[in-house]
């Protein structure tokens, strides 16, 4: 008796008018005696919940008493938890649950009510672990071999001096050491931790049923008793019970939810009789439907599993890799020459050997020095680098709508030579209308002439055959509000509008049989429908023009006749739909059939029967403009050396009237379509070879699948290009993850395509992300002036040092002068330098190298080399030149370097010009922080700390004008390198 009840109950159900209605009477009525059977019989599962638990009371009455709410919250969550059908029973099913949390299945929840369910039941939002604090990092910093080797070498240099000249003066020559080394671990864990907090966050959305009125609301905003309409993509956004759907099933990726939920099953159906059990967390792979909110995130296990996360990531940018290596290998000699420095003078030490011949101390040499001037380059770079993407993520986030949600996408956006875009919303306005309508052969101007039984075909066809809906308001004067994808918003408003469809009254004439929503493989749906008025079942099919029109036998003329469709006029209505398509228009076909009750589900080869014979009711064209500025941003990105593909589902026609005015394709009849426009299965079906040789020339790919933009996507990376791929469905998923940027979108995007890219542009325009690789190559050019700004200091003072160590004269510049320079410049010059903002050049050269380039090492060896020269110069001449005593002689040396370091900040700012000082008048930060440098230099170096810290004497007028010139020559010397050319080859490329 069970099996026969539960079998005329699966039959009933297949009957079910599924679209944002709740079951029928009939339906409920089976369903109630389905559970009040099943619910006597014993089941494998046990229940630890009592009557008085449960509050059965709750499910009998119709009172909405605060009293009724009182559910058990923790008990709701087990209920998915453990997927418990008994406890299900006891509530009598969705219904008796939706009866107890106060939930009109069909209208959903009244909006006011959202408060008091958050403080029954908890809000839809996760506490997040806190991130890991600036002590760890710190802590962090002196694990690190490098630095403790540092540290080692300073104390033992502190140790000597203190030993030869008393604690007083060894301690101002080399305490500064110490104190520098930990500096180094102090800054360096700074940098990490203001990188940890670059954080971003997006507030995804989601549809539910309140009030009667379906609307888009955050996810974090869903509560209890919510109605949630999901459609393919979406990330089910709270624990909750399968109401109805589409084919009365839903298919659900769990595989994010695996460990929670102990299925090793990946896809798990849905239904409302043997799993109506929806996980939070999970993605729907296919399916429409509606679903009940009954635990929201804490109380889920998908919230327990993110509040336990802490959001730290150890992934590092590509530039941040390759300047790590640069660094660690410098900081490996600095470490290997200081040791062996410091085990010469220990063995002189020990020798008792630490006077020369004039009775001059051999052991004088600043033993940590070496190791300071060649690790305060990895550190420079490592702090700069900080700063640099920390403003440009910021400087983006301000200045273009978007989220980045991976650091390294700015970064990596700038070498960018390839964007493979979509077309619906980003390169047009995805503001779709109706602007052409075709009966048969007949241009129809005038609905009025078009007969009553085409049009009513078309309004089951249009109201039916959606996912959408209409809201009308009962407010006189108040327009509807059309909900679903643009497509079928814009179809609806046609039909509600022009053809005079209501909608409910259609669906209240026929019961929906069967749904199969909009594939974006086969590009068409269908509905499967039973009138009421004569028990007739009809099929309605909506899609792609071509393609529904290659399953049609006849045609309906707009007199309500009905023709055989010959070749000849299949010919004429595929030229009718050729020309739409040529204006630019979404070619959208109907069709109808009646079918017998008794008509098989499936032939013998598995299709189904009423997938040919259809009578084609006419062609519609959607219009979607091109966003204004499409075309320049376009443009924009050619001259940048930036090739944009566009990937569309439309037909070839539609895809090339698209692509020409939006400017992908040039306007003329010399577009080589056999080269730059293609169709999906073609690209698909050549061999590797051919695929690898037409890549470079696609400009556009029609009537293209996911995993055909997927194969593009894989072969322009084969051939070297870094490439950008932008996507809103959920089936753009693999694409978007194996591209080198991925881009979504943040209006029509769904939260699986957010998920899965790198940044989300929030107002889906193109020109966004034209602003995006502007910023992101500001960022490679910023870090390139950083690094030809901070090598040629620190080169400069270790061979300067290095060689008057050699020749028996000590060293120059001192620990403490070397801690003003880097601390000072560094940081002050980093910031100058960091706060560029794109300019309309960056878009005018080809995609930057990642690295070091020629260029750069040409200007940064020549400003090193200047700088080694005279003052090595100065230091062995400038006693006797200059008059002055050693003291003297060694405050003009570091005088004339730290404002050579100004100067070149000048050199830094332009990598190829000529002119450096184009724009610098407008850029008020960058002189601020050159004029502030200075006034330290002078105020505090040379006024105040001039005998206290860095033993130095005051200079006068002469001698200054004499270190400004000396520095001043960096200009010039600048200038004059530029005109060096270089080759593009890398120069380690020749080694």
């Amino acid at each position: 008796m069970v099996n026969e009840i539960e079998s005329q109950c699966d039959r009933e159900a297949m009957l079910h008018e599924t679209s944002k209605k709740s079951l029928t009477n009939a339906q409920k009525r089976w369903r109630r005696a389905y559970f009040s059977i099943i619910g006597t019989t014993p089941t494998s599962s046990s229940s630890s919940y009592d009557a008085h638990n449960i509050n059965p009371e709750a499910t009998n009455h119709d009172d909405h008493s605060e009293g009724c709410l009182s559910i058990d919250k923790h008990m709701l969550a087990d209920l998915v938890k453990t997927k418990d059908l008994g406890l299900l029973r006891k509530f009598n099913g969705v219904e008796g649950l939706a009866k107890a949390l106060q939930t009109n299945l069909d209208d959903g929840i009244n909006g006011e009510d959202t408060k008091r369910r958050i403080i029954l039941f908890d809000s839809n939002s996760y506490k997040q672990a806190s991130p890991k604090g600036f002590l760890y990092f710190l802590v962090e910093g002196f694990k690190d071999i490098t630095k403790l080797f540092q540290l080692l070498v300073a104390a033992i240099s502190l140790g000597f001096s203190i030993k030869e000249d008393g604690a007083k003066e060894g301690w101002y020559d080399h305490g500064g050491s110490i104190f520098v080394s930990v500096l180094v671990i102090a800054l360096s864990a700074v940098s990490n931790f203001i990188q940890k907090r670059q954080l971003q966050y997006h507030l995804s959305e989601i549809d539910v049923v309140r009030e009667g009125r379906r609307q888009k609301i955050s996810i974090f905003e869903v509560v209890v008793g919510d109605v949630v309409v999901l459609a393919i993509g979406d990330r089910i956004p709270a624990d909750g019970l399968f109401i109805d759907g589409h084919d009365h099933s839903l298919l659900v990726d769990e595989s994010s939810m695996m460990m929670t939920t102990g299925t090793s099953d990946r896809f798990v159906e849905i239904d409302a009789i043997r799993n109506p059990f929806l996980i939070a967390g999970s993605k729907v792979a296919d399916g429409y439907a509606r679903m009940l909110v009954i635990s929201v995130w804490m109380n889920t296990a998908r919230g327990k599993m993110m509040s336990s996360k802490t959001g730290d990531s150890d992934e590092q940018t590509p530039l941040q890799s390759r300047l790590n290596k640069l660094t660690t290998i410098i900081g490996k000699i600095a470490c290997v020459v200081a040791f062996l420095d410091l085990l010469a003078i220990s063995i002189r030490c020990l020798a008792g050997n630490t006077d020369d011949e004039n009775g001059n101390r051999t052991d004088t040499i600043d033993i940590p020095f070496v190791t300071r001037a060649v690790l305060a380059i990895a550190e420079g770079l490592s702090l700069a680098l900080t700063f640099t993407l920390a403003y440009s993520t910021k400087g983006v986030t301000g200045d273009v709508p978007v989220v980045v949600r991976n650091l390294f996408a700015c970064e990596t956006m700038g070498s960018t030579t390839v964007i493979c875009t979509h077309k619906t919303g980003t390169l047009t306005m995805n503001l779709m209308k109706v602007t052409k309508f075709w009966v048969g052969l007949d241009d129809i101007e005038d609905v009025s002439s078009v007969d009553a039984k085409v049009l009513q075909l078309y309004h089951q066809g249009v109201g039916l055959n959606t996912t959408g809906s209409i809201y009308k308001s009962s407010v006189p004067g108040t327009e509807s509000e059309y909900c679903g994808s643009p497509t079928e918003k814009a179809l609806l408003s046609w039909a509600d509008t022009s053809l005079g469809m209501d909608i409910e009254k259609e669906k209240r004439s026929c019961t929906v049989l069967q749904v199969k929503t909009f594939n974006s493989e086969k590009k068409r749906s269908r509905v499967l429908i039973r009138k009421k008025e004569d028990n007739t079942i009809h099929v309605h099919r909506k899609g792609a023009a071509e393609m529904v029109l290659a399953m049609c036998s006849n045609y309906y003329q707009k007199s309500g006749l009905i023709k055989p469709l010959n070749h000849e006029e299949r010919t004429r209505i595929k030229n009718i739909i050729e020309g739409m398509a040529a204006s630019s228009l979404r070619c959208i076909a109907f069709a109808h059939k009646q079918i017998s009750e008794m008509e098989p589900k499936h032939n013998k080869d598995g299709k189904t029967p009423n997938e040919q014979g259809l009578t084609l009711l006419g062609v519609v064209g959607i219009k979607n403009p091109c966003r204004p500025g499409v075309k320049e941003a376009i443009e924009t990105c050619r001259i940048a050396g930036v090739d944009v593909k566009m990937i569309t589902s439309d037909n070839i026609f539609t895809a090339k009237a698209i692509a020409t005015e939006c400017g992908i394709l040039e306007v003329g009849p010399h577009i080589n379509g056999e080269e730059e426009v293609i169709e999906g299965k073609e690209f698909r079906n050549y061999t590797e070879e051919e695929r690898m040789n037409r890549v470079d020339s696609i400009r556009v790919m029609a009537r293209s699948s996911p995993s055909d933009k997927l194969l593009l996507v894989q072969c322009l990376k084969k051939k070297g290009h870094v490439v950008a791929v932008t996507g809103h469905r959920a089936n753009d998923e693999r694409a978007l993850k194996e591209a080198d940027v991925g881009i979504s979108m943040g209006i029509q995007g769904t939260e699986v395509a957010k998920e899965s890219s790198d940044i989300v542009i929030l107002d889906d325009n193109f020109a966004s992300i034209v602003k995006l690789l502007s910023w992101g190559r500001c960022v490679f050019d910023n870090i390139q002036k950083l690094i030809q700004f901070l090598l040629p200091p620190n080169l400069a003072a270790f061979v300067i040092n290095f060689i008057s160590d050699a020749c028996g004269r000590g060293v120059p510049l001192t620990t403490v002068q070397m801690l003003w320079v880097n601390l000072v410049m560094v940081t002050f010059g980093a910031l100058a330098l960091a706060i560029q903002k794109p300019t309309k050049d960056l878009m005018l050269q080809k995609p930057p190298v990642l690295g070091i380039t020629n260029v750069m090492w040409r200007n940064l060896l020549a400003q090193s080399l200047f700088q080694i020269v005279i003052l090595l110069i100065i230091w062995f001449t400038g006693r006797s030149f200059f008059n002055v005593n050693e003291s003297l002689n060694g405050m003009i040396i570091f005088n004339t370097f730290i404002l050579c370091q100004l100067f070149n900040l000048f050199n830094s700012r332009k990598l190829e010009k000529m002119n450096v000082f184009e724009g610098v008048h407008k850029n008020m930060p960058f002189l601020g922080i050159v004029g502030l440098v200075m006034v330290l230099q002078v105020m505090i170096m040379v006024v105040f700390l001039n005998i206290v810290v860095a033993d130095t004497q005051k200079l006068n007028m002469e001698q200054w004008g004499i270190c400004i010139a000396f520095a001043a020559l960096s200009l010039p010397i600048g200038w004059f390198v530029k005109l060096i050319p270089v080759p593009e080859a890398p120069f380690l490329s020749y080694i």
